[in-house]
């Protein structure tokens, strides 16, 4: 099986033993969960689950953009939240991004996320 590490300066930096992303066999994307760090200052974004949620969504974007590939391609994601009484306010947000063919998508509460943040968000996508 081929793969490849994706890497991209535009996208925050993986601060651990992971990998932004890697391409499996020339066209599985798979994205490592991303919060919502801005990448200009390397630090979580200030706002609520809908600032949060963006940021996600973008660092998600840039990821794929270094690979040529776009949320239009994502087939799955996976969506961890600090607390499901924000699912509502991260839907809405989400729905700005997926507006039509929507992936597939799991959402789950967990106790807590990494840097303490509301959104943690994850993909699989395809390149055509």
């Amino acid at each position: 099986m081929e793969k490849k590490i994706l890497a991209t300066e535009a996208a925050p930096r993986a601060i651990g033993p992971y990998s932004q992303g890697v391409v499996a066999s020339g066209r599985l994307i798979f994205t490592a969960g991303q919060i919502a760090i801005d990448p200009e200052v390397g630090e979580v974004v200030k706002g609520d689950i809908r600032a949060q949620t963006r940021q996600v969504l973008e660092n998600l974007r840039t990821i794929l953009k270094s690979v040529g590939a776009d949320l239009g391609n994502v087939v799955k994601t996976t969506v961890f939240l600090a607390d499901m009484n924000d699912f509502a306010a991260m839907n809405e947000v989400y729905a700005e991004y997926f507006a039509a063919q929507c992936p597939a998508r799991s959402t789950v509460e967990v106790s807590r996320l990494p840097k303490d943040v509301k959104v943690e968000i994850e993909c699989i996508a395809v390149i055509d």
